[in-house]
């Protein structure tokens, strides 16, 4: 059982390794304390760079018995494949994961990455959603 879980969280290694390289490039080369915004921007830069396909603020409908009650937006659908969302902070909270979570099961994907452009280090975390 254990080796299914560990075959499930390496859903597209290649890429998500791709995507982390490329948000330290960005937290490498502006460093600290800049808003979201910029981050997002100078990410979006990299992955044009890269050659990869992406799409930005996609709109993901929330529904309740077939009827959309409310909207969210993610900040980048990568490949068609990942979601990842850029924060600016020294954490992951609960809520942004869940915020990912509920993403992935809206749009049916298996991967996540959450990136916390903190005070003294870039931080990632990949999310699996293993009910798509």
């Amino acid at each position: 059982m254990g080796r299914n879980i560990i075959k499930k969280d390496l859903i597209y290694p290649e890429l998500s390794y791709q995507i982390v390289g490329i948000l330290f490039e960005v937290y490498n080369q502006l460093g600290p304390g800049y808003p979201e915004k910029y981050y997002q921007k100078a990410v979006a830069n990299e992955l044009e760079r890269c050659g990869l396909v992406f799409k930005e603020q996609v709109f993901v409908p929330l529904r309740f018995k077939e009827k959309t009650i409310g909207r969210q937006y993610l900040d980048f659908l990568i490949e068609d494949k990942i979601v990842l969302e850029i924060k600016k902070g020294a954490r992951f909270s609960k809520r942004n994961i869940e915020q990912v979570l509920t993403y992935l099961r809206a749009i049916r994907l298996n991967l996540g990455i959450i990136a916390n452009f903190g005070p003294n280090e870039l931080r990632f975390k990949r999310i699996v959603n293993l009910n798509s």
